[in-house]
């Protein structure tokens, strides 16, 4: 073995290369070395080995030959031959095979020119993810690059399976490592009834490190060309957002005439949807301004009331992006069947005990929009509140807390005005001992309008156009908790602590006449209340501690030594709840015994989720309404959701949702809804999973009211997927 010396290029602190062989000779006038057998030239995490190696330390040129392995960190090149400069990295491999690790890639071809670090060109090969020398899928073309950015892209693409070719594309662009990349993601195709033929190509552009887009390209063989857009920036954790818009100019209208009222109209309401220009506008961002004051925008505008449950799946369809919302925002949309879209902008400002909020609200109600006529949709612009918690007032032994909002009520058609309402609340918590709790506790509310005497609807013409309305309202809260531990040595848990807290609550508001006052929501009408509840809840709460070994800076070497966690899990609530209500008891018609109510939540360990609550009626003996839940999941991915959901003289529905892992490489999908009144199905579904390897296909089913789809999805790992997202 020996050291090469440093080459006058490199700086003599860096790592010198190192050479060893069976055989070396060295000319001092040319400064080459010539090696055989078992040959070696490595320096830090890069290494190359063949039979034989002429090497020129003036250049750092190296010409390698036979069963050529040159190791660049987790990434290989192998080949027959291996002409490259050790210092540039720039060379040539021929017959040649690349290996790149993090995305499992094999790059075949008869000569490869590696022109940098990590970029490669290629004049025929193919590509792989697939291991063995017949894969299970590869891309055959020309041109082949690989560039620094992490992508590649090939000309006249073919996909084969095995040994037959399957699909071309005249070009192809795929990522190769992690990092985002631009260029055209993979395909979705499906097939319906209603839709035809549909194919979906979308185009994702990483525009910056804070923000990028994805371009839809979606065509519907039976409706038109749909277009999408989806733009989101993050700035921070706190400032970030995303806008998503997408068009279609519909063939298909549903105007009461002609074909569109036979077979193919909307059945879900009594309006018609006449226009052909369909779209959907939303967007939710968030963003953090000084002094910790926040400001958060929902958009949420659709051309028509069908939209939302017409286009339902895919990329752009509602359920993806209630999804994404929900998850990225923490806030959802409305459901798909509601004709009313609210759209917003908040400001708000929290301290230790005070809130601030200003929001403008406006609500978009299609159906009005797109049919004319009257519109009497209520518009809150804005609507401002500030609140104070529950605190200590001055050194006293009350606490007091309030609530304040002003409101400008806004209408095309209707009354119009304003409203301030006021509403401080005074307590006086009491502990008797260890035994009880009790808080008296007394509020007043004072509300202030201000009603537009020129609004088309006003009841204030000609008269005068301030009101105010002053309320006291009364309530008393009593209760205590009842408690043991139970000491269950370590079988599977330590202890369980059993509570018993049984609760009275009573509330009174005095009735007054408010026929006078403007009404534009609930506020402006409070209901008498002399109502007494009595409750009890349960809980179950297990404590379970583990002994791990730590080392004297406690990060688990020393066995001598031990630190003991300790978790906790609530795994049973239980409430029942009966209320009484003295207005009504002496009123023929009405039953002063409200319906009795009860909750059940049970998590008696992490893989089973039970949740249920119902109401029952004492004077007819029957339940009004009751909802349960149940999962049941594994650490296999298995799953099974089962919900029913019953309320008296309206629906009762029955909703199971379920995943099962029949092979390592087969799973089966699926969901099903049915209403138990009409005994009619309103959706069901059933897919199947099959993952090898380096690829996957999943193809499902899917049965709705007015449609059937059938969609598919093949997904070549390393490349994403072509077909129709299924899950």
């Amino acid at each position: 073995m020996a050291d090469i010396l440093t080459a006058k290029n490199i700086k003599p602190s860096e790592t010198p290369w190192q050479i060893s062989a069976q055989h070396i000779t060295y000319d001092k006038e040319t400064n080459i070395y010539t090696a055989f057998g078992d040959v070696k030239i490595y320096k830090d995490e890069k290494t190359l080995s063949a039979e034989s190696v002429i090497f020129n330390h003036n250049t750092m040129e190296a010409a390698s030959k036979g069963n050529v392995l040159l190791t660049v960190g987790s990434d290989t090149l192998s080949g027959d031959k291996i002409n490259i400069n050790l210092n540039t990295g720039i060379g040539a491999i021929y017959n040649g095979r690349i290996f790149i690790e993090k995305k499992h890639f094999f790059i075949k071809g008869d000569k490869i020119l590696k022109t940098g670090e990590d970029t490669y060109t290629i004049g025929k090969g193919s590509l792989t993810a697939c291991d063995g020398e017949t894969p299970a899928w590869k891309i055959t073309g020309k041109d082949l690059n690989i560039t620094p950015e992490g992508y590649g892209s090939v000309k006249h693409a073919t996909l084969w399976a095995k040994k037959m070719p399957v699909f071309y594309v005249p070009y192809l662009t795929f990522p190769v490592k992690l990092k985002r990349q631009s260029g055209l993601l993979s395909p979705h195709i499906g097939y319906s009834n209603r839709n035809g033929i549909e194919f979906i190509q979308p185009y994702y552009w990483a525009i910056n490190q804070s923000s990028d887009a994805t371009f839809y390209y979606h065509h519907i063989q039976k409706r038109g060309e749909m277009l999408g857009l989806e733009y989101r920036y993050a700035l921070s954790p706190q400032s970030k957002g995303t806008l998503m818009i997408d068009s279609l100019n519909d063939r298909k209208t549903d105007d009461g005439t002609g074909d569109s009222s036979q077979d193919w109209g909307y059945t879900n309401d009594k309006y018609l949807r006449k226009n052909s220009d369909r779209y959907w506008c939303r967007a939710r961002l968030d963003q953090a301004f000084f002094y910790d004051f926040k400001a958060k925008l929902d958009i949420d505008v659709v051309s028509d009331q069908d939209y939302l449950r017409e286009f339902s799946d895919g990329y752009t369809g509602y359920d993806r992006t209630n999804d994404y919302f929900e998850s990225e925002f923490g806030r959802d949309i409305d459901d798909d069947d509601d004709p009313v879209r609210e759209n917003s902008l908040t400001f708000s400002k929290s301290w230790s005990q005070y809130s601030f909020n200003a929001q403008v609200k406006w609500y978009d109600d299609v159906i009005k929009r797109r049919q004319g006529g009257t519109d009497e949709t209520l518009q809150q612009l804005p609507y401002v509140m500030f609140n104070a918690l529950k605190q200590p007032l001055i050194n006293s032994p009350f606490f007091i807390n309030m609530d304040s909002e002003y409101t400008n009520f806004y209408r095309k058609d209707g009354d119009t005005g304003q409203r301030i309402d006021i509403h401080p609340r005074i307590y006086l918590p009491l502990r008797f001992h260890n035994y009880f709790t009790f808080e008296p506790s007394a509020g007043f509310r004072q509300t202030a309008w201000y009603e537009d005497p020129e609004s088309s609807d006003s009841t204030l013409q000609g008269a005068n156009d301030y009101q105010h309305r002053e309320i006291y309202d009364l309530r008393a809260d009593l209760s205590t908790d009842l408690f043991n531990v139970f000491d269950m040595q370590g079988n599977p848990v330590d202890k369980i602590k059993h509570t018993i807290t049984p609760r009275l609550e009573y509330s009174y508001i005095p009735e007054t006449d408010q026929t006078e006052y403007p009404f534009f929501n609930s506020t402006d009408r409070i209901d008498p209340e002399n109502l007494m509840t009595f409750s009890i809840t349960n809980l179950l709460i297990s404590k379970t501690s583990k002994e791990r070994p730590v080392d004297s800076n406690g990060i688990g070497k020393n066995i001598n030594e031990v630190s003991a966690t300790e978790s906790y899990n609530q795994f049973f609530r239980f409430k029942v709840e009966q209320s009484y209500d003295f207005n009504k008891e002496n009123k023929p018609d009405e039953k002063p015994f409200l319906p009795l109510y009860a909750e059940l939540d049970l998590t008696p360990a992490d893989l089973i989720t039970i949740h249920e609550e119902a109401e029952w009626s004492h004077d007819h003996g029957h339940f009004i309404s009751h909802n349960i839940y149940c999962k049941l999941r594994d650490n296999r991915n298995d799953h099974l959701l089962i919900e029913h959901r019953y309320t008296r003289d309206d629906v009762q529905s029955i909703y199971l949702d379920f995943n099962g892992v029949i092979t390592q490489s087969i799973s089966i999908f699926g969901n099903y809804e049915r209403n138990l009144d009409s005994g009619k199905d309103i959706e069901k579904s059933i897919g199947c999973l099959y993952q090898a390897q380096c690829w996957s296909i999943a193809l499902s089913f899917k049965d709705e009211d007015d449609d059937q789809k059938i969609s598919g999805m093949i997904t070549l790992y390393g490349l994403g997927g072509m077909g129709n997202q299924l899950k």
